[in-house]
């Protein structure tokens, strides 16, 4: 249940129109629904703007199905991260709307049209064509909270050159988010360029010494670039979700859209 609907809700009993029993009833699943292998958090909407998200990976195929359905019942949009496209034709079956982003490893179900968060797109930035797994992760995860925003792909600094041709673009972002693996210098360099949030994603994605994204990550904390924030290795969904809060946050705040 999110805002609106619970204002609506409490608006029809001030007025009148619906029943307390009616109420409580349609309050029942809060604050989560009860799986058994699986606590549905409900309530996450009215905390965070956006219903609970599911992790796909180490989950069995009719859990993920159950928890899909559960909080499809309450009629938001879902989103499932690290989904396995075996485990996305099953849950197609039961639900034929769901949708299945096979780069991202990503499942979707809109039930509801998502309302814009930005005026002014941000940027997702990737270091090269490997990165795209993970940066899809990031633009799918931000198309669904709202966020509207460009891609910038392969440009990486081995070709500085490609990403100084989109200086312009950078320039008039409203966030930037940078993907990048191997040595992972791209969120300095773009973080020297920009006057905005720069969230730098490290990814897995290099020879050995890159250490499975040890070394992206490492550089990017150790940003020579002042604030650069960081994510996980290969979070692309934490990166999404943290440009959204950020994005919400000086809406709430009054902050003009740059222009």
């Amino acid at each position: 249940m999110d805002h609106d609907k619970l204002r609506e809700l409490l608006e029809a009993v001030k007025a009148g129109a619906t029943e307390v029993d009616a109420a409580v009833a349609a309050l029942r699943d809060l604050p989560y629904g009860d799986l058994g292998y699986a606590r549905v958090d409900h309530h996450r909407t009215l905390r965070q703007g956006v219903p609970e998200v599911v992790f796909g990976q180490g989950k069995r195929d009719e859990q993920i199905l159950g928890i899909v359905m559960e909080l499809a019942r309450a009629g938001g949009n879902v989103l499932v991260t690290r989904l396995e496209a075996g485990a996305a034709t099953f849950v197609k079956a039961s639900l034929p709307a769901f949708e299945y982003v096979e780069m991202a490893k990503v499942g979707r179900l809109e039930q509801k049209p998502i309302a814009p968060l930005n005026k002014v797109p941000a940027v997702l930035v990737s270091a090269g064509t490997s990165d795209m797994p993970v940066a899809e992760e990031c633009a799918e995860t931000l198309r669904m909270l709202g966020v509207s925003f460009d891609r910038v792909y392969d440009v990486g600094v081995a070709g500085i050159h490609r990403l100084l041709e989109k200086r312009g673009v950078l320039e008039r972002a409203s966030l930037v988010i940078v993907v990048a693996g191997m040595e992972g210098a791209l969120p300095s360099a773009v973080g020297g360029l920009v006057d905005v949030p720069v969230i730098a994603v490290p990814t897995s994605v290099g020879y050995g010494a890159a250490l499975g994204g040890f070394t992206p990550l490492f550089c990017a904390l150790t940003s020579c670039a002042s604030g650069v924030v960081v994510c996980n290795i290969d979070n692309g969904f934490g990166a999404a979700f943290a440009a959204a809060r950020m994005l919400r946050s000086a809406g709430r705040n009054g902050e003009s859209d740059r222009g």
